[in-house]
């Protein structure tokens, strides 16, 4: 099976991050796609979103796995990987994972423990998507190191926009120095509000200083996205009918779209 590795990252907060890969993995997982979720943030956000409320409370999370991985000790398939109702798996994360990003520090090879990791807990998916803690830290490193591509949320607004330049430096001196294959699939514009000048405006100055690099979908701001959080359910499903699940609908042909363009290319169909 051909894994692809995403990982969505912002070193800003509240860009829709956490939201953004639980949607595109249902999204994928409903395409018939078999998903890995990946909770890389200590707050354990996308751990709670997806209903798991108490994230302190479970064991083993992926601070327990990667320490695993870290002392050479075996791992059992599908060991502390929790099945959603939705289709999607996901390997939990809470807030021992900030005391593992310590520890990361003074080991050898500290940047590629995650991609050790995911290399055996991972073959049977066809896709492993990465929720990053908003910084630029060892954890977030790690995300890069074992990603294949990199979705970057951004919110629609000047400051959000302005972020991005330190992350492209991060990711192209991670591309040069630890992962030469990463590239960055795309910028998604979320929490768009169409009815202001100040999002057109955004979101025109970064399709001219990034090009097709932007995402054609743009995710709306939207009370039913926030409501998620509260029911451990997709968008999808709390809202079937509604314009930003539509949008990550959109979202989700576009990257499976890059996917299929990736595998012909890994076969030799096109250059």
């Amino acid at each position: 099976m051909l894994l692809k590795t995403i990982a969505l990252a912002n070193q800003k907060g509240g860009v829709g991050k956490t939201t953004t890969a639980a949607s595109l993995g249902v999204g994928l997982a409903q395409q018939g796609k078999k998903v890995l979720l990946v909770d890389a943030d200590a707050q354990g956000n996308l751990t709670q979103m997806l209903g798991w409320r108490q994230p302190d409370e479970l064991s083993p999370t992926l601070s327990d796995l990667m320490t695993k991985t870290v002392n050479e000790e075996p791992i059992a398939p599908g060991e502390g990987i929790l099945h959603h109702a939705s289709g999607v798996d996901l390997v939990p994360a809470n807030i021992e994972l900030s005391g593992l990003e310590v520890t990361l520090v003074n080991i050898m090879s500290r940047e590629t423990v995650l991609r050790q990791y995911l290399s055996t807990a991972a073959p049977a998916y066809d896709y492993a998507i990465i929720d990053c803690m908003p910084s630029l830290g060892m954890l977030t490193i790690n995300a890069l190191t074992a990603a294949d591509s990199v979705i970057i949320p951004v919110q629609g607004q000047y400051l959000a926009a302005k972020g991005l330049e330190q992350l492209m430096r991060t990711i192209a001196r991670v591309k040069r120095q630890i992962n030469p294959h990463l590239t960055v699939d795309g910028i998604l514009l979320t929490m768009m509000d169409s009815r202001t000048t100040l999002a057109k405006e955004v979101s025109e100055q970064l399709r001219r200083n990034y090009g097709s690099r932007v995402f054609s979908s743009e995710i709306p701001r939207s009370i039913r996205v926030a409501e998620i959080s509260a029911t451990g359910t997709s968008i999808y499903e709390h809202d079937p009918n509604g314009k930003a699940a539509q949008a990550y609908a959109a979202l989700t042909k576009e990257v499976l779209q890059l996917g299929s363009q990736i595998k012909r290319h890994r076969t030799g169909q096109v250059r």
